[in-house]
Formats: C-alpha cells, sequence, structure tokens
C-alpha cells in the first residue's frame, strides 16, 4: 500500500477526516482514547467529532455517565464509552495485574491493604463520588499511605478490579483537570457484552486504527503477540486484509467533505502513538522530538496530510507562541486555524 493511501485510511478511520456525528459516538468508534493527560484526551474527542465542539460538551458526556476514564490497557489512563469499560477489563486486566505485580510488592500492595482500601473507600464513594486527593486522605485514615505512588496503584488496582473508574469532571473555573472516582456498580448503568471479547477488542482497534497488524494491536492492547494473533484468528471473518498484514474494518466511516489539511493533534493521541511503528506518519529524526522519551512524554504534534511536520504546546496555543515545525507547512494558513480551532474548544 502506498504511504499517501495509507495516511488517507488511517485519517478516516481515526475520524480525523470522518467526524462522528457526537462526542460518545467519537468515543465509541476509537474504543479507548489515551487521557493521562485530560486536556488532551478531551481535544481528541473534540477533533473527532463534528463541528465546533467545545470543552463543556465533552465534560457534559462524562457527567452524563456516558464516558469515564480508567486504566483499561497497558496501566495507562484511557477515556472509554461505560458501557465498554467492564468486557475491556476481561481481556486485559490479568496482562496489566502481571506487569505491575513487582511494582506493587515494593510497595506492599497486598490482598489485605486491597480490602482495606475497598472497606474504607466503598461508603464514602457512593455520594457522587471523591476527588484523588480526598481519597487519599480516607486512605490515610485508615493507615495506608499514599505516598511515593502507592495510592495512585491502589486506585489502577481497584480500577483494574472493576470496582472503580474516574466519572464526573470537578467544576472549576477555567480548564478542570480532575475528576471524581465513583463506584463502577453506582455509576455505570449498562453494560455491553460482547460474544468474544478477545475478537471484539481486535475488531474494535481495526475499526478505529486501521490500516493496522497484529504488531500494532499488541502494542495497543498491551496483550501477547501470541493472545494477538489469537484475537486476529478469532476475528478473521470481521475485518479485511489490504495488503500484506495490514487490515481494516468491513465497515469504515465516509470521510467528510472539506477535511482541514493540517491537524493540531493534542499530547499522546492515538493517531501518533498506537502503533508499534510510528515512523509512517514520523520521520524518523524527529521521533525523539515527539517521544516518549525518557519521562514517557508524547507531545502535541502538528499533521498535514497525515505526517507531522511539528509540535505544539496545550499551554501556549493561545498565547501567540509559534510553533516548533520541522518542516516548512504547504498550508500555513492551515497552521494557524488548526491552531485557533484548539483555543476555541478551550473557551467558551
Amino acid at each position: 500500500m502506498k504511504t499517501a493511501t495509507l495516511l488517507a485510511e488511517r485519517l478516516r478511520s481515526h475520524r480525523l477526516t470522518a467526524p462522528a456525528r457526537t462526542v460518545t459516538d467519537a468515543a465509541t468508534h476509537m474504543l479507548a482514547v489515551q487521557s493521562q493527560d485530560l486536556t488532551a484526551g478531551r481535544w481528541a474527542l473534540a477533533l473527532r467529532t463534528r463541528g465546533e465542539v467545545r470543552l463543556r460538551d465533552v465534560d457534559r458526556a462524562f457527567d452524563r455517565g456516558e464516558l469515564v476514564r480508567a486504566w483499561p490497557m497497558r496501566g495507562t489512563l484511557h477515556t472509554i464509552p461505560a458501557r465498554d469499560l467492564g468486557w475491556v477489563l476481561s481481556v486485559t486486566a490479568a496482562r496489566q495485574r502481571q506487569q505491575a505485580a513487582s511494582r506493587h510488592r515494593d510497595l506492599g500492595i497486598d490482598d489485605d491493604m486491597v480490602a482495606l482500601a475497598v472497606r474504607a473507600l466503598t461508603p464514602a464513594l457512593r455520594d457522587g463520588g471523591r476527588t484523588r486527593a480526598e481519597i487519599f486522605e480516607i486512605l490515610e485514615g485508615v493507615g495506608i499511605d499514599p505516598t511515593g505512588q502507592r495510592g495512585l496503584h491502589l486506585l489502577f488496582e481497584l480500577t483494574i478490579d472493576g470496582l472503580i473508574c474516574q466519572g464526573p469532571v470537578v467544576a472549576r473555573d477555567g480548564v478542570t483537570r480532575e475528576q471524581r472516582f465513583v463506584r463502577v456498580e453506582d455509576h455505570i448503568r449498562e453494560h455491553a457484552q460482547p460474544d468474544d471479547p478477545l475478537a471484539e477488542l481486535f475488531v474494535r482497534y481495526i475499526a478505529g486504527h486501521g490500516p493496522a497488524g497484529v504488531a500494532d494491536f499488541a502494542w495497543w492492547s498491551g496483550l501477547t503477540l501470541g493472545q494477538s494473533r489469537e484475537a486476529l484468528e478469532r476475528a478473521r471473518d470481521r475485518v479485511e486484509e489490504v495488503d500484506e498484514g495490514l487490515l481494516v474494518a468491513r465497515e469504515r466511516p465516509r470521510r467528510a467533505s472539506g477535511a482541514a489539511s493540517v491537524l493540531a493533534l493534542g499530547a499522546f493521541d492515538e493517531y501518533y502513538l498506537s502503533y508499534a511503528d510510528r515512523t509512517t506518519v514520523c520521520a524518523p529524526e524527529h521521533l525523539a522530538t515527539v517521544g516518549p522519551g525518557k519521562n514517557g512524554m508524547v507531545r502535541a504534534t502538528l499533521v498535514e496530510q497525515g505526517r507531522v511536520i511539528g509540535c505544539w504546546m496545550h499551554a501556549t496555543a493561545s498565547r501567540g507562541v509559534p510553533p516548533e515545525l520541522f518542516v516548512a507547512p504547504a498550508d500555513p494558513d492551515g497552521v494557524t486555524a488548526a491552531l485557533a480551532r484548539f483555543e476555541r474548544f478551550t473557551v467558551g
């Protein structure tokens, strides 16, 4: 497959050139959008939705219980449709627990500590949930020291156990960057139950990221290559091969007319991050600049015709600070328009 065709097809699968009707529809199509940076995760959904979506529009989907944030894969926070969280964790939780086991031993997190945390937090989370700081206070009150990432790893453990998730956005002036932890039992009203969750995970990845292959799915899901090959075999009749090892969904979204030539993708965007080989979208000499680096960060990128042409910063987009361009854009006005779209997203 020619690179230009591959990029065009990925842009369409990601709904960057074929936006969804609503924020929740975009999230459902993508299944899981990396969101350890909450603002970037919300922006990722706005970019994949029709019209001028504002931050408050995404927050309402969280507040209505349509979206939650959790650790569904790779020990990394993602935004995911609330109804899909349970079955995704049924596929990925064991692998995540295995990968976190050594760190949990170092932190002294064992079954007794987890049980104590559950007993302490269950009544507190019933009435609208609690912020992370409030949860850590409760843990301290029962003798659990949340420092040194112990508290965070306990929240991770309770999430992959299917007990809690992050739901409503905390109401504050400006750009809110915090949610309340809530009990899944109280907050999520509907739970999807696919016949074959492993196959469903593979199909949903391909639908939102294709053309892509087994190695890409293994990276994205955090599953082993063996599990990923099994996922393909079980999903074989629901995807189609368009090139050697590259798969797409049988039904794909229709590209919108007048799609922007330049996109300002947020930090950790799926379009860049969710593949084993990122050189398709970013020149090898720029990979280290974009990330992930030693600090794990992946910078916000400017993408023109599917290729990364530079980086920008959320915090300075509205201050007139120019982006860091790797190459001269073919459409300079498109760069300005892309960054202005982000500025409008965060206000009003």
